[in-house]
């Protein structure tokens, strides 16, 4: 294994870069301050374009870290405008495994976006980093983020019982894994 950092990554419909403090207000109006967009997830909405500079702006500190990994998503034809985020939440060197974590403004749902921005992570983490286990949890109130791991081939692997705290509470969670044998 051997960390590459947030590397610009391509498909035929997405940018994957990384962000700069010129997508505060981007990030803020198409995902971060939307209560149904953060509903499921274990960072609160934002208040205000403040949090979301202050964010922001931890991220892109962190670039020069060969083992930090958070991009923005951009949709072609959104004129390089970000509508949502995929990186890595937990890095696991000692067993060659990142746990990847997601989010995308509510005008992009349902439209595979989220499905083909994991794809591309999971051949990145795979073939470039040469991870050997990439892995994702979600609240198990809300499936829809489990169709897009399956959707990526991932498998499930259980529920962790009271083992997520989020904007909901406390409650389970979906485990979903990927080895690199399987891919």
């Amino acid at each position: 294994m051997e960390h590459k950092g947030t590397k610009h990554l391509e498909t035929e419909h997405l940018i994957l870069r990384r962000f700069t403090l010129e997508d505060a207000e981007a990030m803020y109006e198409n995902w971060a301050h939307d209560d149904e967009v953060t509903k499921f997830l274990s960072w609160p909405t934002h208040p205000n374009i403040e949090v979301t500079r202050y964010v922001l702006g931890d991220w892109v500190s962190h670039y020069s870290d060969d083992d930090f990994y958070q991009w923005a998503i951009v949709p072609k034809e959104c004129d390089g405008k970000p509508v949502g985020s995929i990186g890595v939440v937990k890095v696991f060197n000692d067993i060659s495994a990142v746990q990847i974590g997601y989010c995308l403004g509510r005008k992009w749902w349902h439209q595979g976006i989220t499905s083909e921005a994991l794809n591309t992570i999971i051949g990145f983490f795979f073939n470039e980093v040469g991870m050997e286990r990439i892995e994702a949890i979600h609240d198990t109130r809300n499936p829809n983020s489990g169709g897009v791991m399956k959707k990526c081939g991932m498998k499930h692997e259980g529920t962790l019982r009271r083992a997520f705290k989020g904007n909901q509470g406390i409650g389970d969670s979906e485990m979903y894994s990927i080895l690199k044998i399987e891919r």
